[in-house]
């Protein structure tokens, strides 16, 4: 009776924010949308960032940051200062690029998802600001970007076929990883 209580669970949950609590029942292909979630951000995150790297002319956040981010954007400010500080825009630089690449190769292999997740998720919330265009409302790629980034952590997508389901059970003196530090669940998954 356990096992067939504990299958029929599998797919479900549940959160309570501020008091209201929404449940749900997945589907059983929710977990294959899952994957390709995390396996396209992934590629999409280690392609941008390995172009960038590899490109014959070296990626410039100062470039851009001064260049086009549009001045209705609610952060030109921020991004004007960004673009014109030399030691921020070097560090962009090098960040953008590579945190793309760590990102994306995080994603692929499955492995610390949640951390990868929310800077991928960041990363857009920025690149939102940064292309800053309410023309058609204020949803766009960018922040629908954000959102998946997002969904990718909140479903632990790094547990489906990927490493973090291997590194949350690895043995540490007779318990699991994540039984000796519980705040890793914030990390894998």
């Amino acid at each position: 009776m356990a096992t067939n209580e504990m299958q029929s669970r599998v797919n479900e949950f549940e959160s309570t924010v501020a008091g209201v609590t929404i449940s749900s029942k997945a589907h059983s292909l929710s977990a294959w949308f899952v994957l390709a979630l995390r396996l396209m951000m992934g590629f999409a995150f280690f392609y941008s960032g390995w172009t960038k790297i590899l490109a014959a002319e070296p990626f410039s956040a100062a470039g851009y940051l001064n260049n086009a981010v549009p001045a209705a954007s609610p952060l030109s400010g921020v991004f004007a200062w960004m673009g014109s500080t030399p030691w921020f825009a070097e560090f962009l630089s090098v960040a953008v690029p590579w945190g793309e690449l760590a990102i994306g190769l995080a994603l692929l292999v499955g492995a610390v998802t949640r951390l990868a997740a929310f800077w991928g998720a960041f990363m857009m919330l920025m690149f939102y600001f940064s292309n800053w265009d309410v023309a058609h409302g204020f949803i766009n790629g960018d922040f629908a970007y954000m959102l998946v980034f997002l969904a990718v952590a909140a479903f632990g997508a790094g547990r489906i076929l990927g490493l973090d389901s291997k590194i949350e059970q690895y043995d540490v003196g007779g318990q699991t990883l994540l039984e000796k530090y519980p705040m890793l669940s914030y990390v894998l998954g």
